[in-house]
């Protein structure tokens, strides 16, 4: 059944603890291999009943850094899902609560194309099968169905074959960097002199059993060096982090933001208090995401 009430859902930031890139393929997207860890840290998307059409507003902290046309990736899962289930004339109100850093490499965007998905599945009362709406989700973007899934995840092909991993809860110092990088220019120049990364079987077995200074010194990005060519910045933020006491640093996604992996709250604290506009997260989340509010 539809919600006759607004449909709240938590957004959540993601990090790759690793990314492995197997190379570029014929309809130009690249095969990878990566496991993908969602923060506390989140933004919400909210759908209500509309008088009519779509419509998309953007608030929060970070609201002006995100265009609310028809190109975000909310309007652009809001048709998809029109589209897959049938709906003719689809009509919602949709917000988002902007928090998640933008073009930061954190999957804000994606987090929010999935929660939009929850939310309007739970507002229309579409009820796809999980499969189905995956597919939806791959359609939107590559980064969708792995933050669609609600916890961490070994995600492979171009991000679209997703298989969950139970990973022990970890403490991360977060820096965002003041400038972005665009991940088609990311991909490209890792086509122009990036090379693959080893097997990440290691890293995952540390995940899951908690082996945090492990899982510290295994962390890798194959686009880091691509992108650090363009931005050392991002290699210098790496070494403060490690000459404060970080278990292990990398930069997540295509960049620019850097993260660094701590033994515990209290240690991600003293980390971030020496890395001066960084802040400290955990994930996953305990709690997969489920509407905040509205009826379902």
């Amino acid at each position: 059944m539809s919600a006759k009430e607004p449909v709240a859902v938590k957004a959540h930031a993601k990090i790759n603890a690793f990314l492995r890139v197997l190379g570029r393929r014929p309809d130009g997207f690249h095969d990878l291999e990566t496991l993908l860890i969602p923060l506390d840290l989140h933004d919400v998307v909210t759908a209500e009943p509309g008088p009519g059409g779509l419509t998309l507003s953007v608030a929060g902290p970070l609201g002006e850094q995100v265009p609310p046309g028809e190109e975000n990736l909310v309007m652009v899962a809001a048709r998809a899902l029109a589209e897959a289930t049938g709906l003719a004339s689809p009509s919602a109100r949709l917000t988002i609560d902007k928090r998640v850093p933008v073009a930061a490499g954190m999957g804000g965007g994606s987090a929010d194309a999935a929660a939009a998905l929850r939310a309007l599945e739970r507002l229309w009362g579409t009820a796809l099968e999980p499969d189905a709406l995956r597919e939806v989700a791959a359609h939107v973007g590559s980064d969708v169905p792995a933050l669609l899934a609600g916890g961490a995840v070994f995600a492979a092909g171009r991000g679209e074959r997703v298989h969950p991993v139970h990973v022990q809860t970890t403490s991360w110092v977060v820096k965002p960097l003041g400038f972005a990088v665009r991940t088609p220019d990311a991909f490209a120049w890792w086509d122009a002199e990036g090379a693959t990364g080893p097997d990440a079987g290691a890293l995952i077995a540390a995940a899951e059993t908690g082996n945090d200074e492990l899982l510290g010194h295994a962390l890798f990005n194959d686009l880091q060096a691509p992108v650090i060519a363009r931005h050392p910045e991002i290699a210098e933020t790496i070494e403060t982090f490690i000459d404060a006491g970080a278990l292990g640093a990398v930069m997540t996604g295509s960049g620019p933001t850097v993260v660094a992996l701590a033994t515990h709250p209290a240690h991600a604290d003293r980390v971030a208090e020496a890395v001066p506009g960084s802040f400290v997260a955990s994930g996953p989340p305990v709690a997969t995401p489920q509407p905040l509010s509205g009826a379902g």
